[in-house]
């Protein structure tokens, strides 16, 4: 069974025009385009608080290794930007996005798979009250 995930109208509509722009073919492009099509659209105000959206701050533990590593998931132009920055294109980024703290993350890397577990949401936009960019 598929994980349930939450997606604001911006972000998806943001997150459409990307893929929509870009060429299709490019298989970061088409795990984007699956996760937009499973999303559930939410408006701001209904959107929990602990739920990883485009610019939210995010504390993880790999759970093989159990090492912790904070990102910021962005935009592909906004990627590189700070070391903790995670474009929404890379594979864990795609994987991120909609997901809750506590929840466990696999997806599939080159060598097996990789678990992470959202440990905890430390920032939000919608839920601190900024403006979608």
């Amino acid at each position: 069974m598929e994980k349930h995930i939450y997606m604001t109208q911006n972000d998806y509509d943001r997150l459409s025009s990307i893929v929509a722009d870009r060429a299709a073919s490019r298989q970061d492009l088409q795990q984007l385009e699956a996760e937009l099509d499973r999303a559930d659209i939410v408006d701001v105000a209904e959107l929990p608080a602990d739920v990883v959206t485009m610019h939210s701050v995010v504390r993880l533990r790999d759970i093989d290794s159990g090492e912790l590593k904070t990102y910021r998931l962005v935009y592909p132009s906004e990627a590189g930007h700070g070391e903790s920055s995670l474009s929404v294109l890379a594979p864990i980024g795609t994987a991120l996005l909609g997901y809750r703290s506590g929840d466990t993350i696999e997806w599939t890397v080159p060598r097996g798979v990789k678990r992470v577990q959202v440990m905890e949401v430390l920032y939000q936009p919608e839920a601190a009250g900024a403006t979608p960019v």
